[in-house]
């Protein structure tokens, strides 16, 4: 289950935006959102006038540990974001605050190559952010973060994860803001689609392996 909304005071005046006020809207299908003080913690941007901000949530049938081994490694975001094609650690070790890496885009984006900054990796509380730094693209001051909380699955024996994915980025020159976030929410929304896919499969993997002991 995926959702996606978009406060409309982060795309028209500049104002300091509340994922958790967004995410509000999900709590009823996603329970543990409503637990999670992460959310009010983490999930907070500042969007300037000529910005647009939007969150997308997806409900993953995996252990939350499974999920977190996959979007934790800054070194290798093309494990399951499918529009790159190649990572390089350009500074630092990429798994400290303060790493770049540069990925390059799979053709037939308006886009080359983004150059990223590691901001938050927090392994107890499940947190990852980055900010574009540089690059060729039209994303300007592009910041993500993106973090993760367990639910329990009825009747499942396996644990679940929701991955909550906010961002804020500047609006580029010749498009409206409504535009920009519908054009990054079907990059977040797809990757997110795919991180699912390979948690749960991986997922899937443990459990048939546990049976057949």
């Amino acid at each position: 289950m995926l959702a996606v909304h978009r406060p409309s005071s982060a795309v028209s005046n500049g104002d300091s935006v509340q994922i958790p006020m967004m995410i509000a809207s999900f709590q009823k299908r996603f329970p543990s959102l409503s637990r999670d003080t992460t959310a009010a913690r983490f999930h907070t941007h500042e969007v300037g006038p000529n910005q647009c901000c939007s969150a997308v949530v997806q409900e993953i049938s995996a252990p939350i540990s499974t999920v977190w081994s996959v979007v934790r490694r800054f070194d290798n975001p093309q494990a399951y974001k499918h529009f790159l094609k190649s990572c390089s650690v350009i500074g630092g070790d990429g798994g400290n605050v303060g790493s770049l890496r540069q990925v390059h885009v799979v053709s037939g984006l308006p886009a080359g190559s983004s150059t990223e900054r590691l901001d938050i990796l927090d392994d107890e509380r499940h947190v990852i952010s980055f900010s574009v730094v540089g690059g060729d693209h039209r994303l300007s001051n592009y910041r993500s973060l993106l973090s993760s909380l367990f639910q329990h699955l009825h009747p499942s024996p396996i644990s679940g994860t929701v991955v909550v994915e906010s961002y804020v980025v500047d609006v580029p020159q010749g498009n409206t803001k409504e535009e920009t976030c519908d054009f990054v929410d079907v990059i977040v929304r797809c990757n997110l689609q795919s991180l699912a896919k390979i948690a749960e499969n991986s997922a899937a993997e443990v459990m048939k392996k546990t049976s057949m002991r």
